[in-house]
Order: C-alpha cells, then structure tokens, then sequence
C-alpha cells in the first residue's frame, strides 16, 4: 500500500455500493428530515423568545439546544445533499477536519445542556424554594458558556493531532461526513496518541455527563417515592418524561454510532452510513417534537400561529 508523506488533497465521501441509482431518493429523505429538523428548532427558539411565560431557565436551555442542532445538522446534511444529488464525492482535508471538529464539539456542547438541564430538574422538584434563586437567568447563560468552552477546549485537539498524520492511498471515509474515528483510520502511522485523546475526551465528556444524569434522576426518583399518593409521584415525574426523552434521542444514537465503529467492521456499508445520518438527524428531529408533545405552551402557541395563518389564508 503505498503512502503519502503529505497532506492529502481531500477524502471521499462514501456512496453505498450497488445502490448508487437510490442516492437520489435517499437525498429526498435526508433533505425531508433536515426542512423537518430547521423548522422544528427554529419554531421552538420564535415560540420561546415571544411567549413570556416561557422565559425559564429550562426552556432557555431547551433554545441551547435548537440553535446546537440547528448548527449540528446544517453542518453536515448540506454537504451530503450535494454528494447524493450532484456526485461531489470528494471533500478537502481542511473542511474535512473543520467539519469534524464542528460535530465533535457541538455534541459535546449539547451533552453539557442536557447535563444542566438534568440539574435543573433536581433542583425544581427536590429543591424548589431554592430553584429560582440557583437557577437565575444570568446563571443559565454562564452555563452556555461553560458548556460552549467546554466542548472547544476539549475537542479542539483532534484534527490537530491528525495534522502531522501521513495517509494512506486509501482516502474513502465510512460516512458522508468527516468522523474523527473515521478519518484516523486513514493514517498510515501511529495513531495511539489520537486514539488515547479521543477515547478520553469522549470519556470525560459525554461518559461523565450520562453518569452526573443518571445520578440526578437516582436523586429525584428518590425524592419522589417519598410522596404520598402515587398521583402526585406522577404529577411530579411527568415533568421530567420530555427531558428523558430527549436524552436517550441524544445518546442512543451516540452509542449506536460507537459501537458501529468499534465492531461493525464487517458491517454492510450501508449500516454505518444509515447509522450516521440518525446520529446527526435524529435528536435535531425529535427533539422539537417531544417538547412541542409534552409542553402546553408551545401546543398553544403553535395552534394560534396555525390559526392565524390559516385566517389571513381565507381572507
């Protein structure tokens, strides 16, 4: 295998063998989900910014969250679009490594608001009279920051440690989109400082988080059996089924894509490109969904919106 001692020009996306005629209708379901993504977060961020009632340190969290998958999906699904529908397979090793370090750190951005959002649930329902004054809106923003620092200063270093990295002849990735892990396996020289980084990062990032999340609903859970009836336990924990939701929309997908490319090897192309587009759509998706459901406020707002529109359509 020969090998190259400098930079690579660019990477090639990947297609799905033998069913490269159906590009074009699997851009049709990505560009659905992707209009379905961006309308959803930018209705949840309008409805909260003009419904006052919604000025709360859970739902500005919820806003955190569109705007990272707002960004998160419009990142990477333009770019596949263009592969499926116009065959620009080839993507150069600077936006490739942009690219990268965009979806590595906006996870991890919104792995820490799904963190803080965790904590605030704790406080409301096992310490409420405190919750307004822990939770101010000035202490909401410091942990936008917090999470934004947190997520660059921790993910910042991977494409920088790819730099000095030889590649191999071999440029074909396993997504329509660059990976860290993805992009590694390229490199035809030692890659154990970038694996070693990587996996603790990933570690102390997002393990650490889904741990501190766990530990939170231990807490609540406990604070909740001891109620009195069980129709307040499920007053109170119903406040929370939108926020679990939204969690394992977020890490299930992270998880699957993981083991995909830990073990799946051997698996069909098709499975790790199908496994990547649900990782970056899926909790850009449902999200929205699962807060417009479980959220009356944003039902209302969104029925008077309809409601408007469809009385200055009859006019």
């Amino acid at each position: 295998m020969s090998v190259s001692l400098c930079v690579p020009p660019s990477f090639i996306l990947a297609s799905i063998p033998g069913l490269e005629a159906a590009h074009f209708w699997m851009a049709i379901l990505l560009c659905s989900m992707y209009i379905l993504a961006v309308t959803g977060n930018c209705a949840v961020l309008f409805i909260v910014k003009t419904e006052p009632s919604l000025h709360a340190p859970m739902y500005f969290f919820l806003c955190m969250l569109a705007a990272i998958d707002l960004a998160l999906s419009t990142s990477t699904v333009p770019r596949a679009l263009s592969f499926y529908w116009f065959n620009t397979s080839e993507i150069s090793f600077s936006a490739c490594l942009v690219q990268m370090f965009l979806i590595h750190t906006l996870s991890a951005i919104e792995s820490t608001i799904l963190l803080a959002m965790a904590v605030d649930r704790y406080v409301a329902i096992c310490h409420p009279l405190r919750h307004p004054a822990i939770l101010t809106n000035a202490a909401t923003a410091k942990i936008g920051l917090v999470a934004m620092a947190r997520g660059v200063l921790f993910f910042l270093p991977l494409p920088l440690l790819l730099l000095p990295l030889p590649f191999c002849s071999s440029r074909v990735l396993s997504h329509s989109f660059c990976l860290h892990q993805d992009v590694m396996n390229l490199a035809c020289a030692n890659t154990t400082p970038s694996v070693v980084y990587g996996l603790t990062a990933i570690l102390l990032v997002m393990g650490l988080d889904a741990i501190l999340i766990c530990l939170s609903y231990v807490l609540i859970l406990k604070a909740v059996l001891r109620l009195a009836s069980w129709k307040e336990r499920l007053k109170v924990f119903s406040t929370c089924v939108a926020h679990i939701c939204v969690v394992l929309a977020f890490y299930v997908p992270l998880i699957g894509l993981s083991v995909v490319h830990r073990f799946g090897k051997d698996l069909a192309p098709l499975v790790h490109i199908i496994m990547g587009h649900v990782y970056i759509l899926v909790p850009a998706v449902l999200n929205p969904i699962i807060y417009g459901v479980r959220t009356k406020q944003i039902q209302r707002r969104i029925l008077n919106l309809i409601h408007i529109h469809s009385d200055r359509t009859a006019q």
